[in-house]
């Protein structure tokens, strides 16, 4: 029987869909104003969702489990989201997401792990590993990012020189993998 689309309303979500739809809710409700968030609230709706989208693909390629990488990619900022701060936003936030989906009551032990593995390791860029979601985390995170305009100047601005080359080393490799042209390797 196919399940009929419900635009994330409804009692048919599937457990995904339910953190995707909390942190949205989060970020829309958000009482932290934006001259006192390090980015705008649109900026967290914008790229949490374009993140989750990367990763589905990224997933699909790489033959992961989707849900488990959407869920990883929707919680990836979640300290950011709800502090409005990113120093040493993915650690912090991998507690904030081990919190969040043990609460849920829909994760089991070894699915919450490899989540909060990925958060917790997704500012890493210059760090490769042999785990797949903690990879995908990293590229979804900075492929995603690299699609709007300003985020080179943003990142040459804040990362040390060798950070940056593994940002653009990053995006190079997933541009390569999704089938696209070599340049620009970010939006001008």
């Amino acid at each position: 029987m196919l399940k009929d689309y419900h635009h994330f309303k409804g009692s048919t979500l599937s457990r995904s869909e339910k953190i995707q739809r909390l942190v949205t809710k989060m970020i829309l409700e958000s009482k932290i104003p934006d001259d006192k968030r390090e980015n705008s609230v649109v900026w967290e709706l914008k790229h949490h969702a374009g993140t989750v989208q990367i990763g589905r693909i990224l997933a699909i390629k790489r033959g992961l489990d989707v849900e488990i990488t959407e869920i990883i990619c929707v919680l990836h900022d979640i300290y950011a989201i709800v502090t409005g701060k990113y120093a040493n936003h993915a650690r912090l936030g991998a507690e904030m997401a081990k919190d969040i989906l043990i609460k849920s009551h829909s994760f089991p032990f070894d699915e919450i792990q490899t989540i909060t593995e990925a958060i917790a390791s997704h500012s890493d860029k210059q760090v490769y590993t042999e785990k797949p979601y903690v990879e995908l985390a990293k590229d979804a995170d900075v492929f995603e990012c690299s699609l709007y305009a300003g985020a080179e100047g943003f990142y040459r601005l804040h990362k040390k020189d060798e950070i940056f080359r593994e940002y653009v080393n990053r995006i190079k490799n997933v541009r390569k993998e999704l089938g696209l042209s070599k340049e620009p390797i970010f939006r001008e």
